[in-house]
């Protein structure tokens, strides 16, 4: 007797949802190293942000291309609203990047800064679902652990803001700051 299979989704989506969230979790702290490392105080966000879509070139153009080109894939098919909608996602996205970069040149720390986007995204994307395609029972249908959810969302990005741990001043090389170097003897003793 044959047996039945399902189609169980698994748990690969959560090894991919997890791999956003490492990525997008490094993602300020390594901008603002990139902002800084430009050793430029008036330029250095929008020398950074330039190489953010040199990288989204990378991975979000030529990557889908080959992948594409490897499976065969019809390059007819593109609808106007697939179209639309697609590149209006990655518009939004990439002023989301902007606005992080304009929120560490208005002296923002990447501690503070992500915090405050990973708490606000999730709320702004719950009440956007939610206004897109309504609760089947109404709004009044909505269980109170949703609210509390967006609450306690906030309330963390909040929190994790104002309590942040204090960075420790940076030091100076230890190999530098104890190496002394004795002044030259302009004039060396002559060999008698």
């Amino acid at each position: 007797m044959a047996e039945a299979h399902t189609q169980s989704p698994g748990l690969t989506w959560l090894a991919f949802a997890l791999l956003t969230v490492a990525s997008w979790g490094v993602y300020g702290v390594f901008l603002h190293t990139g902002q800084v490392a430009m050793q430029d105080p008036v330029n250095g966000r929008y020398k950074a942000f330039l190489f953010v879509g040199l990288a989204y070139f990378l991975t979000a153009v030529l990557a889908p291309l080959a992948l594409l080109l490897a499976k065969g894939a019809a390059f007819s098919g593109y609808t106007p609203k697939g179209m639309s909608w697609s590149l209006l996602a990655g518009t939004v996205g990439a002023i989301g990047a902007f606005g992080v970069l304009l929120a560490f040149g208005a002296k923002g720390t990447p501690a503070v800064v992500m915090s405050i986007v990973f708490a606000g995204a999730p709320v702004v994307n719950a009440l956007y679902s939610l206004v897109l395609h309504p609760p089947a029972g109404g709004w009044g249908s909505i269980r109170w652990p949703f609210y509390a959810g967006i609450a306690l969302a906030a309330l963390g990005g909040c929190l994790v803001t104002y309590f942040k741990p204090a960075v420790a001043p940076a030091k100076p090389p230890a190999a530098a700051a104890s190496r002394v170097v004795a002044p030259a003897n302009p004039n060396p003793p002559s060999p008698s």
